[in-house]
């Protein structure tokens, strides 16, 4: 498998090792040794899995009071995977990287703890599969507004369909006070 970091401290692209041939094809998507090894730690303890229509949009969302990294794949279709850092303090506070997850390009993204996440479907039916370092918790869970002018996130769609919680999300600002800290390595 091959790691790429992204452009925000963490936040990792990975691209496993796929095996054709004239049956079909074989991967890991995931493998906790391996994973360590490149910088995403575990262990997750709850894997998730959605479908949705084109041009839905989930997200942004995170937990901060049960924060958790997530390992995405998609197994149908295609998305527009966002990751935002709002951990307060980090040098890169409201920053976001994108990349496109596809059935097609079996690339993964962790999204490591203190992340916002979201993403929108490009194709007609897109599923999505992650897996999580820590439970769902609807108690901790926070939305942060997908059009945030100040995130200026480039989404490839302009009118999605959101959940009516997704349409209620505030801003990166009104919830600043609620987002965790950043906290330096070393």
């Amino acid at each position: 498998m091959r790691v790429i970091a992204t452009k925000l401290p963490g936040v990792l692209l990975v691209e496993p090792h796929v095996y054709r041939d004239d049956r079909g094809f074989f991967l890991e998507t995931y493998h906790a040794d391996r994973y360590r090894e490149h910088g995403i730690p575990g262990p997750f303890v709850q894997d998730n899995h959605s479908r949705s229509t084109v041009g839905t949009l989930r997200g942004l969302h995170l937990q901060p009071g049960r924060l958790q990294g997530k390992l995405i794949h998609v197994i149908e279709g295609e998305v527009f995977d966002v990751a935002v850092d709002v951990r307060r303090g980090s040098p890169t506070f409201g920053r976001w990287v994108s990349v496109v997850l596809s059935a097609e390009n079996f690339t993964q993204c962790y999204v490591p703890p203190g992340f916002a996440h979201g993403f929108c479907v490009l194709t007609p039916i897109a599923q999505v599969e992650y897996k999580c370092t820590d439970f769902y918790d609807p108690a901790t869970e926070i939305g942060i507004a997908w059009n945030d002018p100040a995130l200026a996130i480039a989404w490839p769609i302009g009118d999605p369909r959101l959940s009516d919680r997704d349409r209620r999300n505030p801003t990166l600002a009104e919830v600043e006070d609620s987002l965790p800290a950043w906290a330096p390595a070393g």
